[in-house]
């Protein structure tokens, strides 16, 4: 895992704490389908559900496919609910 360090002056030039700037590049990097659903709710450190209403409360259309359903398969497996 690599670690990124933010100046504080970048927290303080943006007015927003950490979730909130984290949740900004989660949300930027799922519309950018750079990152998968799942992927961006870590990121963001909210659950799937909270994240697609943060998108939801944007109007940013949830893109879904072949590659996170089976993404979902495997963390459903890996946590015995299927």
């Amino acid at each position: 895992m690599k670690t990124i360090t933010i100046p504080e002056e970048i927290f303080q030039a943006s007015r927003m704490s950490e979730k909130e700037f984290f949740q900004e590049i989660a949300v930027m990097l799922f519309a950018k389908e750079r990152l998968t659903l799942g992927q961006a709710s870590r990121f963001a450190g909210m659950s799937n559900l909270q994240f697609q209403h943060l998108l939801a409360s944007r109007q940013i259309q949830i893109h879904y496919d072949t590659a996170e359903f089976e993404e979902d398969l495997q963390t459903l497996k890996s946590l015995g609910r299927l």
